[in-house]
């Protein structure tokens, strides 16, 4: 399950309904959906994207998306590290990024227009969208693995638009594990630099 972290106000969100009622406001979604009753995430593309066809379709009508894929990154991934790296600074996009998370552990930072700074752990069963046009980085956890459906609005997909002097350097990009997360309302750990 998701975690939200307010590094600049000492804060986390474990539940469902806390996140949800924060990000919403900022016109970011969760939501937690089955996983390994549904399909084994190491399944190919083709069977994962079958499998979850009903819950895909549900997000084309809404949101626009014309396509969905299956992306996969791990330590074997070559290049990862320049790959990441394209993600790791402060950026936007022209459409929104969704992504649900089959395997692994990610880290999204979000820079709203009103409000503080926060980070949002993702792990396998997150749905998660960054609207269009919100400022972000993303980074992987200690394990570098990432298994996700992507949804896009345009079939060419998306690239960064950097922000000049992005704030991204002043937040460490550390995932953490529940031992970190005290309890509603506090953390254990310091994602201002």
């Amino acid at each position: 399950m998701a975690v939200v972290l307010i590094p600049d106000e000492n804060r986390s969100l474990k539940s469902e309904k806390d996140i949800q009622a924060f990000i919403n406001p900022h016109g970011i979604f969760y939501e937690k959906w089955p996983l390994a009753e549904r399909v084994n995430p190491e399944a190919d593309a083709d069977e994962i994207l079958r499998a979850y066809a009903p819950e895909i379709e549900v997000l084309k009508q809404k949101g626009g998306y014309v396509t969905a894929d299956v992306m996969n990154v791990s330590p074997e991934t070559p290049n990862l590290d320049e790959l990441m790296a394209k993600y790791k600074m402060e950026h936007t996009h022209s459409e929104d990024e969704v992504r649900f998370i089959l395997k692994g552990k990610g880290l999204f930072h979000i820079h709203p227009k009103n409000g503080p700074v926060f980070a949002i752990q993702v792990e396998a069963g997150d749905l998660i969208n960054v609207p269009r046009g919100t400022r972000h980085w993303f980074g992987l956890c200690e394990d570098k693995t990432i298994r996700a459906i992507r949804l896009f609005q345009d079939k060419s997909g998306w690239t960064p638009n950097y922000i000049d002097n992005g704030i991204h350097g002043n937040y460490a990009p550390l995932c953490w594990g529940p031992s970190h997360i005290k309890g509603e309302g506090n953390m254990d750990v310091n994602l201002s630099v």
